[in-house]
This record gives C-alpha cells, sequence and structure tokens, in this order.
C-alpha cells in the first residue's frame, strides 16, 4: 500500500490544488494522518506550497440529536394538546423533554392558544397542522446540507444551544518549486566517509530543527546509602551527639590497633584481615608519652590487670593499615579531650565514614564499607545506657526487633554484638559491636579514673538492606549496582 505522503504527492500531480480537508474524504482518513503526511513531505524540502485555511461548520449539541430523534419541543407540545383543549398544567406534564420551552416557541409561532372564556383555562390548538422547520433544519445539519440553512436560523439554534460551531484548521496544498511524486530520503549525519568521498555534495540533509525540545538533561541522584547516612546523622545530633573528624583513610597500626588494646599478635593485625600501606610503609606521628603509656598497658596492664605479658615494639605500631574500623578515631579524640585545658568534660561524638577489611565478598560483606561510630564518656555510665542508646537510636530508624549476644573484644569489657532481624534473609544479622572501654586503653589515653567509656561500631550498609527490603549487599553498592535502582528509589523516610 502506498504511503500517505506518496498518495498526496500523486493527488496533488494529478488533480493540482486541493484543501487537506478534502483530501481527508477523498481518502477515506483522518484528517490529522493527512496533515502528518504534509508534515512530512515538508521535511523533505519545497516539494509543495501549504497555504494554512480555516472552515467552519455546524454539528448537533446533545439537544440537537434529541430533537433530531424526537422532533422539536415546539412540535411535541403541539401533538400533545388535543382538540377539546388541554390545562396547562397537564400539558407541563406530558409535553416532552422540555415542555416549558416547547410552550413558549409553540405560542410564538401561533400554533396554541389560551382559552380563558370556559372558567379554568385551557390551552387549544390554534391550527390543524404544523410543519416543523426546526426538525427539518436539524435533519439537514445532520446530513451535512447545513447550507440549505440560512446563516440567521443557524446562529438562532446556537443560541437556542440546538447547534455548536466548530473551527476546522486545514492547508490548501499546491506544487513546489522543487515537486516531485516520490520522497528522497533525508540523511541526518555527516560522517567521515561522506565527507572523504565528497560524496555530501550530492547528498541532501535534513535541516536541524532549533525549535525542538533536547533530551532532558541527566541530574545526579542520591545513592540509598547516602539517604539513609543522612537520617542517621540527623538522629545523632537530635540525640546531642557532635560529629568527630574522620578524614584519614589510612591510619598506622598504633591507632588502629595498639592504642585501642589490641594485642600485636592478635589476628586481625594479619595480613588475612587487614590491608598494609607499601608507601608510606610507616609512620612516625605518636606523641611519646602515649607511646610509652601504650607500652606499659600492653606489657604489665593498669590498675591491678596484668597486660598481655609480652615484649611491645614500636616498629609493629608504626606500621600503616587501611584503617580497620573508626575506633581509632575516638580514641584519638578521647586522648584529645583529656588533655584540654581545664581537664575532662563529658562528651558524646559519632563519626560516619568508610573502614576497609580484607573480608570474603558474600551477601553481606564487602572489604569496603561504612562504619557508624558513637562514643559517650562519663562519670558512672554502664552497660545499661549503652543498651538505652540502642533503643533509642533503632527506634528512630523504625527498626524494634533488635538482639543483643555477649561477645569478646581485646578493648570493651563487657562486649556486646547487636543484631536486627532481616525480613527478607528471614533470619537476624549483625549489624554492629559495642562494649565499655577497658581501662587498660582508656587510663594510657589520659581518661580519669571514674570515667566509664561505652562505644559502638554499626554498619551503614546493612540496615539500609534492612529499610530498602535488599537480600544481597552487592545489589546496594559495588559495580554491579543497577542505576536505575538508584535513581527509582524514594527518599528514605525513618519512623521516628
Amino acid at each position: 500500500m502506498q504511503d500517505i505522503s506518496e498518495r498526496i504527492l500523486k493527488y496533488i500531480a494529478d488533480h493540482g490544488e486541493v484543501d487537506t480537508l478534502d483530501l481527508a474524504t477523498i481518502f477515506g482518513e483522518d484528517h490529522q494522518k493527512v496533515v502528518g503526511g504534509v508534515k512530512s513531505i515538508e521535511a523533505t524540502g519545497e516539494l509543495i506550497r501549504s497555504v494554512p485555511s480555516t472552515r467552519k461548520s455546524w454539528k448537533l449539541t446533545a439537544e440537537g440529536r434529541d430533537i433530531l430523534e424526537h422532533g422539536s419541543h415546539e412540535a411535541n407540545v403541539f401533538q400533545v394538546v388535543p382538540k377539546d383543549g388541554i390545562a396547562q398544567s397537564e400539558l407541563m406534564k406530558c409535553g416532552g423533554k422540555n415542555p416549558k420551552a416547547g410552550f413558549s416557541k409553540a405560542m410564538s409561532n401561533g400554533w396554541i392558544y389560551i382559552d380563558k372564556s370556559g372558567g379554568a383555562p385551557l390551552v387549544r390548538r390554534k391550527v390543524d397542522t404544523i410543519d416543523d422547520e426546526v426538525g427539518a433544519h436539524v435533519k439537514a445539519i445532520a446530513g451535512g446540507k447545513e447550507s440549505s440553512v440560512p446563516d440567521g436560523v443557524k446562529n438562532e439554534y446556537k443560541k437556542r444551544k440546538i447547534l455548536e460551531e466548530s473551527v476546522t484548521k486545514s492547508f490548501v496544498l499546491s506544487k513546489g518549486p522543487e515537486f516531485a511524486t516520490t520522497l528522497k530520503k533525508l540523511e541526518t549525519d555527516l560522517t567521515v566517509e561522506m565527507l572523504a568521498s565528497g560524496l555530501w555534495k550530492d547528498l541532501k540533509f535534513k535541516a536541524y530543527n532549533f525549535d525542538a525540545l533536547g533530551a532532558p538533561p541527566g541530574r545526579g541522584q542520591l545513592h540509598p546509602l547516602m539517604k539513609v547516612r543522612t537520617e542517621f546523622r540527623q538522629i545523632f545530633l537530635e540525640m546531642g551527639f557532635s560529629e568527630m573528624p574522620t578524614n584519614n583513610f589510612v591510619e598506622s597500626g598504633f591507632w588502629n590497633f595498639d592504642a585501642l588494646y589490641v594485642p600485636q599478635q592478635h589476628p586481625a593485625r594479619d595480613q588475612q584481615d587487614t590491608f598494609f600501606v607499601s608507601h608510606p610503609k610507616m609512620s612516625d606521628k605518636f606523641p611519646l608519652a602515649l607511646v610509652d603509656a601504650v607500652r606499659d598497658s600492653h606489657e604489665r596492664g593498669v590498675d591491678g590487670s596484668i597486660g598481655y605479658r609480652y615484649d611491645w615494639k614500636l616498629d609493629e605500631g608504626r606500621k600503616n593499615v587501611l584503617r580497620t574500623h573508626t575506633t581509632g578515631v575516638s580514641a584519638r579524640m578521647l586522648y584529645k579531650i583529656s588533655h584540654q585545658p581545664g581537664g575532662f568534660k563529658p562528651i558524646k561524638y559519632f563519626s560516619i565514614d568508610k573502614v576497609f577489611r580484607n573480608e570474603t565478598l558474600d551477601a553481606t560483606h564487602l572489604a569496603e564499607f561504612h562504619q557508624v561510630e558513637g562514643v559517650v564518656a562519663d562519670y558512672g555510665i554502664t552497660l545499661g545506657d549503652l543498651i538505652g542508646t540502642f533503643n533509642a537510636f533503632f527506634n528512630k530508624l523504625g527498626i524494634t526487633e533488635l538482639e543483643y549476644k555477649p561477645t569478646f573484644n581485646p578493648y570493651t569489657e563487657p562486649s556486646m554484638e547487636i543484631f536486627c532481624f532481616h525480613p527478607g534473609l528471614q533470619r537476624w544479622i549483625e549489624v554492629g559491636n559495642s562494649g565499655v572501654f577497658r581501662p587498660e586503653m582508656t587510663r594510657p589515653l589520659g581518661v580519669p579514673k571514674g570515667v566509664n567509656v561505652i562505644a559502638w561500631g554499626l554498619s551503614l550498609e546493612r540496615p539500609t538492606m534492612i529499610k530498602y527490603g535488599l537480600n544481597n549487599i552487592r545489589d546496594l553498592i559495588g559495580p554491579k549496582v543497577d542505576l536505575k535502582m538508584v535513581q527509582d528509589n524514594p527518599i528514605c523516610r525513618m519512623d521516628c
């Protein structure tokens, strides 16, 4: 079947000038399809001329369609008036769809009158037969013969809401200076081959449409992890915490392990668990007094403990690593506030940043992830305060199914792991570790006697998985993440 554009060109070649409205009737096609064909022709050059045109037409309203089916209102009223007359109230009940308008028009046409000569007024016929001119006009317009109805009459029907006027825009088509009966495809790309061969000189290119809308520009999207991070941070601030600086991904073994009372032979300090930095390989930025205090704590202990009873080596503490937790930052802050002018003051600190561990990757573990660190130092606080802080924190996240399990950490005693229930995995998953810092860690840092320090490290990724219903951490972060997920995920709203 011929394309609509070629049919238009052939018709113009055979018959000359034509209106698109007439073409739609001739082709038996929708007018908009014909106009689309005209636009396609115009896009290829000056094959045709098109002059905008308008055509007025009349069509029946809902009232007009009712008259077409049942006759005019005045004719309906006349038909129900018997020869011996009828009371006007009765006439209004049986005089068709609009007896009030029909009665008024029938009276003005002289078809009926009101007889008051015999007591109660009666509506009687004034003529024996009538010609329903309104009904005839409506039939003519419905049949496409609107020219047979005078313009004044049509305007009168418009006032009566029997007709409505519509204006249809069209185009009058004629041959253009480049007229042809076939369309030549326009090139849209100028290629290297066209330029090298000179073929571009014989080709016709499609003109740029500078009025066309361009592709919408891409926009940045907040990753679900960052949305939850923002909520975590807001909750900490609402609970009165201050944020710690965490801008050192590379940390010395001294701050990452030794200052936290982690023995130098601990498995966490092996290459199977920790990423060691080759350049710079060593660090020397330690307060000398703190080095001696940490050495004593490891070798002989403090406050009655006996320590680990081994020869502590500074060279082991000098090794640089990618930090395995942000607890080293907490140690730095405790050392700082314990040596500030005016002495120790109670503090509440938090941080959220990246840590690195040589983990085996699976559905809930990555080698690079975020740790949410919290530390509170004050006189007389206990493990009960730590549990209460967790309950308040996670309730603000909308996570209420929590479990605590005793565990061992070199730098906390007592210690406990925090578990949350994951509905997708249908099991409990560990989201953090916590405890009360041991005196062997806090005394060398200068924390006064009587001051207890509760601390915790939470995962950011695992609560995010729970909030967003993700069963695999690699669907949340990493090279296999679907960017569509990042764009389509809603803003994270925590249930506070």
